[in-house]
């Protein structure tokens, strides 16, 4: 099966695990500056001087077709000229940066990076705090979370929010309406149905819980108030990966797979886009931009999809997590600091700007003026029934915590858990005793970095 370019995006943002901002709501955590004081600000002037200036940067990113929003910069600053290179998608392009960093040559001036890879680079001392540059003047524009997403213990801003992913439910109307299923409202309600549905239909699962999905994990972990990592310090991280929430969802995944009654198939794949638009599933537990990436991979299932929160801990509860996004963040050895950042800022927050990366990206925004803009809430797309599924989405966004944290040293984690709960899941033992398996990997790997690791 061949995916667009746009469905890729979402998919290669889906793929990703997410893990998000490190200890006291905020992302990534790194030492004080010098003296413990935070860097000067930087004069207007010389920010004027500086848009002014001939100028030549290069922004590594995967947003198909950017360079229209890039356009919009330098219409607005011609003196500067940005270069725009597709450095890989995800993983590739962060194991280019890391040579290019370690090399001293070769890396970018801006570059996409997902929120849960931040303290990858912040710990490596790789990114430019943004707050000499006005970026803490931005705080307001953006969803509180998000927000948090980006920023240090200690207040430094590490890039600018880009396009998010807050977790709900897309969910099979007619076949819920056949069987008599009200949209769940809660998980226990959400496992009587999946146990009612699959009795009377054996060929159709209530969700797919893909046990090579550690993004999606992640973000029902973050929705049932799971804090896996903490960073104290530099050198410093909590661990609790088999805390009690994360158990809690252990035992709950593993009793409907080990019941026969949620499917555990591999997505992004052949099969499973052949499940969805023949029905296998009557609900994907997805992120914001699913809506739009379920439209195009399902076609045959137009108008047959709605839109929902996803079912509650407690009945009365309003709260989700996130699976997904990116940010814009400055490459601290960057030779144009300003340009870089007043770009970086641009991209995200100009209206023109943000709106376009919304409507023709189709990444789900992270500024509250775009998604309180009745235009991008209001629309009513045919595939889900004229439901306004970005308003659900909208307000979904409202009810993410900021306190979410996530390692430095991610790629290892993500590894770690494919081959211990990934792993459960898949030959239908036991996740919540695989949990304690992930603990130990991680904790020992971090002790081998030269971390002190608490729980």
């Amino acid at each position: 099966m061949t995916v667009s370019r746009t469905r890729w995006l979402a998919t290669a943002a889906a793929a990703t695990l997410c893990l998000a901002g490190c200890g006291g709501g905020g992302g990534a955590e790194t030492q004080q500056p010098a003296g413990g004081r935070p860097p000067a600000a930087v004069s207007q002037a010389d920010i004027d001087k500086a848009m002014q200036t001939p100028t030549e940067l290069t922004f590594w990113t995967w947003v198909p077709d950017i360079q229209k929003e890039v356009a919009l910069f330098q219409k607005k600053y011609p003196a500067i000229k940005v270069n725009v290179v597709n450095a890989g998608q995800g993983v590739p392009q962060y194991t280019k940066l890391r040579t290019a960093l370690k090399a001293g040559s070769g890396a970018p001036d801006v570059v996409q990076v997902e929120y849960q890879y931040i303290p990858t680079f912040t710990i490596t001392n790789s990114l430019l705090d943004l707050r000499p540059y006005g970026a803490e003047a931005l705080k307001d524009k953006f969803v509180d979370w998000t927000w948090g997403q980006i920023t240090g213990k200690n207040g430094e801003v590490w890039a600018i929010p880009q396009d998010t992913g807050p977790m709900g439910m897309l969910y099979r109307k007619d076949i819920f309406d056949k069987h008599g299923i009200q949209p769940p409202k809660t998980w226990d309600e959400f496992a009587s149905a999946a146990r009612k549905l699959h009795a009377a239909d054996p060929n159709v699962y209530i969700t797919n819980l893909a046990p090579n999905q550690n993004g999606a994990w992640m973000g029902l972990l973050w929705q049932a108030g799971g804090k896996p990592f903490r960073m104290a310090a530099a050198d410093q991280i909590s661990v609790n990966a088999n805390n009690e929430p994360s158990k809690k969802l252990a035992s709950y995944w593993g009793g409907l797979v080990k019941e026969g009654v949620v499917s555990t198939d591999p997505d992004f794949t052949d099969q499973w886009y052949q499940a969805l638009n023949k029905g296998k599933y009557a609900t994907w537990l997805t992120a914001a931009w699913g809506p739009v990436f379920l439209s195009t991979s399902a076609k045959d299932t137009s108008g047959k999809w709605r839109a929902a929160p996803l079912p509650q801990w407690a009945a009365g509860e309003n709260k989700s997590g996130n699976w997904g996004g990116s940010t814009s963040a400055v490459i601290k050895s960057t030779k144009n600091p300003i340009a870089a950042a007043k770009f970086a800022e641009f991209l995200n927050t100009d209206p023109e700007s943000a709106k376009m990366m919304a409507t023709e990206q189709f990444l789900f925004p992270p500024t509250k003026a775009l998604l309180g803009d009745a235009a991008f809430a209001a629309q009513k797309p045919e595939f889900y029934g004229g439901q306004t599924v970005n308003q659900v989405f909208a307000d979904v966004s409202d009810t993410v915590s900021a306190d979410f944290g996530w390692p430095p040293f991610l790629d290892q984690t993500v590894k770690d858990w494919d081959e211990t709960v990934g792993k459960a899941l898949a030959d239908k033992t036991d996740p919540a005793a695989a949990l304690d398996q992930w603990q130990q990997r991680i904790t020992t790997y971090a002790e081998g970095q030269g971390f002190k690791v608490a729980k």
